[in-house]
């Protein structure tokens, strides 16, 4: 496909990803009466309360909310970065409960992409390295994983950056080396922990147009936990939570591509 890396003149923040899902499409995780506390006695924390819905393969949903609201706790639990107390999180139609040790790692280390407000990249290391870390987990071999490595970051116009130091990247760039490494294992479902929160906004923008056209054109389903309503009305879906419960689940209007 196209190369993501760069701004566009057709793309701006205004425009809709404008990939309304397939209500057809096969549910790739169900959630179902899912509940989450922390602490006990006077400590006890309700993070979750009852939380169930669907979330179809292709789509992309913002999960948004204040903080402290539950959502990056809801994010965690679908990624299957913790586990609910209670409740079911079931992928594509599996039950996670069944997944323990090194099937949950391999489990998540394929199927799920992560990019997060804090980069979490390698500073010492080069650009690629840092790309190339999921399948060198997977246990990828050496020449396969740089292969795959480098068209990640081609793809992200990245590449001449690849011997790099991390470290001498710009905020921008190192966003899209975390969109690269979460790329680079062919991911069923990215996971994006308001992606764009450290960077200004025009490389904000970049980023977003980045992750709807992977949406959009890769057929990878984007859940974004995000408070910022203009990036969760670019998604189809929008999930308000408070106080750990859904308190909305609606479509997102389809927008207009600005001219």
């Amino acid at each position: 496909m196209t190369p993501l890396g760069d701004a566009q003149s057709s793309a701006t923040r205004d425009s809709g990803s404008m990939n309304k899902t397939d209500p057809h499409a096969k549910p790739i995780l169900a959630v179902s009466h899912v509940n989450k506390t922390y602490g006990q006695g006077a400590n006890r924390f309700e993070a979750l309360k009852d939380i169930s819905f669907t979330i179809r393969e292709g789509e992309s949903v913002a999960i948004v909310g204040k903080s402290g609201s539950g959502k990056s706790t809801l994010m965690h639990v679908l990624a299957l970065l913790d586990a609910p107390d209670s409740g079911t999180i079931e992928l594509e139609g599996v039950d996670t409960q069944s997944l323990k040790g090194a099937k949950l790692n391999r489990t998540r280390n394929k199927t799920f992409g992560f990019v997060f407000q804090q980069f979490f990249l390698t500073g010492n290391e080069s650009v690629l390295d840092n790309v190339i870390l999921p399948l060198k987990i997977a246990g990828v071999g050496r020449s396969s994983r740089r292969e795959r490595g480098m068209a990640a970051l081609e793809q992200l116009e990245l590449d001449s950056k690849a011997k790099n130091k991390a470290s001498a990247l710009s905020g921008g760039q190192k966003q899209r080396a975390v969109i690269a490494r979460a790329l680079v294992n062919n991911p069923r479902i990215i996971f994006a922990d308001e992606p764009t929160g450290n960077l200004d906004s025009a490389t904000g923008a970049v980023v977003e147009d980045i992750l709807f056209t992977l949406n959009r054109e890769n057929g990878i389903t984007l859940i974004v936990v995000t408070h910022d309503e203009e990036l969760a009305a670019r998604c189809d879906r929008r999930i308000l939570i408070r106080d750990g419960e859904i308190v909305e689940d609606s479509a997102v209007a389809a927008q207009g591509v600005a001219a």
